[in-house]
């Protein structure tokens, strides 16, 4: 099993759990690239995405954060791949209700078609990108479990969570795969 992650806006700096399992898991964990992580492109970070899936060879889940997780909401609603296995999408980012992201281009409407395969929707009560509410409406318009972490903000790199352990848990339980302490 692979993973891909799939970042929000500015990528995740060096603090973010993201980028600590990348350092900790080399041969596991790749990080899509985007052209432009300041100013977002739908077609742009959704084709950037596709290019990655389909250089795969094995199974793979896809690991998002914040914005990565509509792009991965849109790849799904319009593209497939057997080598997908599963997604993690953690703090996913209110396109449509948040003003804090008036400038990102195209991620609008927010797909509400189920996703192909398996999902888990991590969210915070005190997430400044989406209510508690609209993350859980997003869990189960995509058919994905739902789960509350209590307030840990936008569970970034700001919320403090370094290697982030209960994420961890998460993502064996989705992916099957045992992760080396």
């Amino acid at each position: 099993m692979q993973f891909i992650t799939v970042p929000g806006l500015a990528s995740s700096g060096p603090q973010h759990w993201q980028t600590i399992w990348e350092q900790q898991y080399p041969h596991l964990f790749s990080r899509v690239q985007q052209e432009n992580w300041d100013w977002p492109v739908k077609e742009d970070w959704v084709g950037q995405l596709e290019k990655q899936i389909n250089a795969l060879t094995g199974p793979t889940v896809l690991v998002g954060h914040s914005l990565g997780c509509m792009t991965i909401a849109h790849w799904a609603a319009s593209h497939a791949s057997d080598h997908i296995k599963g997604a993690l999408l953690v703090a996913p980012a209110d396109a449509e209700m948040s003003r804090r992201l008036n400038f990102v281009i195209g991620f609008t409407p927010i797909p509400i078609k189920p996703f192909a395969f398996k999902t888990v929707v991590v969210a915070s009560t005190n997430d400044i990108y989406a209510t508690i509410s609209r993350s859980k409406t997003f869990a189960e318009d995509w058919g994905s479990e739902f789960v509350n972490i209590g307030k840990k903000g936008h569970i970034n790199a700001v919320s403090g969570l370094a290697d982030w352990k209960e994420g961890k848990a998460i993502l064996e339980g989705l992916s099957g795969v045992k992760l080396a302490e």
